[in-house]
């Protein structure tokens, strides 16, 4: 039977929502290796829009589930629609989204607080014992969803992974194309754009990521 995976975006574009390769890359994926999919994302105002062309902050205001539905073709549901009961596994792509729609990591840092919706759906797998794939700076959420001593990479940036530690988890260095896996937690994690300079570097780690989730979330 082909697993079913949530997969929680959090806008569109790396610098105000997902990172688009890095979501591409993980659907694409999943469609090769026949799960069946479906995206979700929090009904909330970005923290900001930013001009992708220029880098600047806008004037405007975005919400991120009208975003995400860029990337899902349309097809995202509120995240406190997601059931745990539904699905096999959760995948999160990164982008800085990850770090201003989906928590305040990029303000708060250690202190930061994920939103409240997505915490509970995260956490529901992990109670549930079901499989976590968490990408690029997604992993910075790894210790607020399954507590201190939880094993997950953003690869090799010093000063993230120091932060990382101060919120309760352990850093792995890791390369761009590998994953870091945490069988106590089924977690698995990989740098992606936290490390790639190409969208095929970020598609190595990426699609390990992938095929590993699928391979826990056939075991019990």
């Amino acid at each position: 039977m082909n697993k079913k995976v949530a997969v929680i975006l959090s806008g569109c574009g790396v610098y105000d929502g997902s990172e688009i390769h890095e979501s591409v890359i993980t659907l694409l994926r999943l469609d090769q290796r026949g799960a069946e999919v479906q995206c979700f994302a929090p009904n909330v105002a970005q923290l900001h829009v930013v001009d992708h062309y220029s880098g600047d902050e806008a004037d405007e205001t975005r919400n991120v589930l009208v975003e995400s539905a860029r990337i899902a073709r349309g097809n995202v549901k509120d995240v406190r629609e997601l059931h745990v009961g539904d699905f096999d596994a959760l995948i999160m792509p990164g982008g800085f989204g990850v770090a201003k729609n989906l928590s305040d990591f990029a303000l708060s840092g250690a202190k930061c607080t994920v939103q409240p919706d997505v915490l509970n759906a995260a956490q529901a797998f992990a109670k549930a014992g079901k499989p976590l794939g968490l990408i690029c700076i997604a992993p910075a959420l790894a210790a607020k969803i399954f507590g201190a001593g939880v094993v997950c990479t953003i690869g090799n940036d010093h000063e993230t992974a120091a932060t990382l530690g101060q919120m309760g988890a352990i850093h792995q260095e890791c390369e761009v194309s590998e994953i870091v896996e945490d069988p106590s937690h089924k977690l698995v994690s990989t740098p992606a754009y936290m490390l790639a300079q190409s969208i095929s570097q970020a598609a190595a780690g990426i699609n390990k990521l992938v095929d590993r989730v699928l391979e826990l979330a056939h075991t019990d």
